[in-house]
């Protein structure tokens, strides 16, 4: 809050995500009521609502947080270990607290930066050293600079706010333009998601409200009401999947004639498809892997290659931006130590193109046999660590060697069966 002058009106400040917003002119509250230009209100909660918003969020924070994250120490010959005796590695890759889960964990890191495009969790201490990670909901937290141009985190938490130093904050940004904080997707996406919340009503309301009547009989005389009912009570006889294929007689110069669906109600149904299209564009999920199965000529024709494009594309991104965040606020920068998500599960193929894979890079030396079998969740086997590489795989410089070592060999197997072909007195 700025200090009020004397004999001005004072204009209330408020610091929403490092952003200044001024609660007098509307602005602020328009991000809690979030007034669309279709008049529908979008928050979090509604936008929820939405079938393909619900399914793009799932999918991407159920995808991540089942990925398995490990903590790894380079050592000095280039290659790697999991650094099970760093501080750090149970919190990563096993238990971020005492009530969750690294899946759990995941989860809501992940679909805090697609709903409000920050995450927060704060590092919990005792005696200095941190003993657990506790994400903290976005919408309670308030990012601003103090006068030494450091940030400031203010949490609220059963309405009494607290303030959180910035080395207890571990603060993940998904896309934004300041770099200070990731613009809310929800926010900035507010048309697109009220246009689709009013194409769903006014689709719901024609189910609810409007006429819905497959034909209509008509004739040129008035009927009473009795021959009214003894006509429905008729028609009926001739309704149902039961009852198709029956040939109805028509009376009395009636005539009937079929409804088939109009043109607005076609248009209702080609906008909902569009918007699904739009949402599914905001999040970066691909259409079909919410169930939206139009328009699929430009993917990939094998399961392998959408998987790969999913991944390149949409999660390599958030995968990438949350092991640098947890190498620059839990690591401390040490660079020995980093981090890192194994996305292997999501590159398998079908049996035939797992088995030439593992055959290569076991028969070329770049994989062991029991790391192959480790892959496959087989049990290790003795002499498995070896690395072996097919024996007419040689080295340009000793072909030469090659070459003379095997003329000797059969120089001296030839002179040996002459010897034994040798006649004896």
């Amino acid at each position: 809050m700025s200090k009020e002058k004397p004999g001005r009106v004072k204009s209330a400040l408020l610091n929403w995500l490092g952003v200044p917003i001024s609660l007098t002119t509307g602005e602020f509250w328009a991000e809690w009521q979030g007034q669309s230009s279709t008049g529908k209100n979008v928050t979090v909660n509604s936008a929820m609502q939405l079938s393909a918003a619900w399914a793009c969020v799932k999918l991407l924070s159920q995808t991540i947080s089942t990925l398995p994250i490990k903590l790894y120490e380079r050592q000095d010959d280039g290659s790697r270990v999991a650094a099970t005796n760093h501080p750090m590695y149970r919190m990563i890759s096993r238990r971020p607290n005492a009530e969750m889960t690294t899946a759990r964990f995941m989860l809501m890191v992940v679909a805090s930066i697609c709903l409000w495009g920050n995450a927060f969790v704060e590092k919990r201490r005792v005696g200095g050293r941190v003993v657990a990670l506790n994400p903290l909901l976005p919408q309670n937290m308030v990012v601003s600079r103090d006068e030494n141009g450091r940030l400031k985190y203010q949490y609220t938490e059963n309405g009494l706010p607290r303030d959180i130093a910035e080395k207890d904050v571990m603060h993940i940004r998904g896309f934004g333009l300041d770099g200070v904080c990731g613009m809310m997707p929800v926010k900035q996406g507010r048309d697109i998601l009220g246009g689709a919340m009013s194409a769903d009503e006014a689709a719901y309301k024609v189910f609810a409200q409007g006429m819905q009547a497959s034909g209509i009989l008509s004739s040129d005389n008035n009927l009473t009401s009795d021959q009214r009912e003894s006509l429905r009570k008729n028609i009926e006889r001739f309704m149902g999947s039961k009852n198709a294929g029956k040939v109805m007689v028509a009376e009395a110069g009636m005539k009937y004639q079929s409804i088939t669906m109009n043109p607005e109600a076609a248009q209702m149904l080609e906008t909902r498809a569009f918007s699904i299209e739009e949402i599914c564009r905001w999040f970066g999920v691909p259409p079909f892997m919410v169930g939206h199965m139009d328009k699929q000529s430009s993917w990939a024709s094998s399961v392998e290659g959408m998987n790969l494009q999913f991944l390149t594309n949409t999660l390599r991104p958030i995968l990438e931006n949350i092991e640098q965040e947890i190498d620059r606020c839990l690591l401390d920068d040490d660079e020995r130590y980093y981090v890192e998500f194994n996305v292997e599960g999501l590159l398998r193929a079908d049996s035939a193109g797992r088995a030439a894979y593992l055959s290569t890079m076991t028969q070329n030396g770049l994989m062991s046999r029991n790391e192959g079998r480790r892959l496959e969740n087989l049990s290790r086997v003795e002499g498995g660590d070896e690395l072996t590489v097919q024996s007419n795989l040689v080295p340009l410089r000793q072909l030469g060697d090659v070459a003379g070592s095997a003329s000797q060999r059969a120089l001296a197997a030839f002179k040996s069966w002459m010897r034994e072909d040798e006649p004896t007195d």
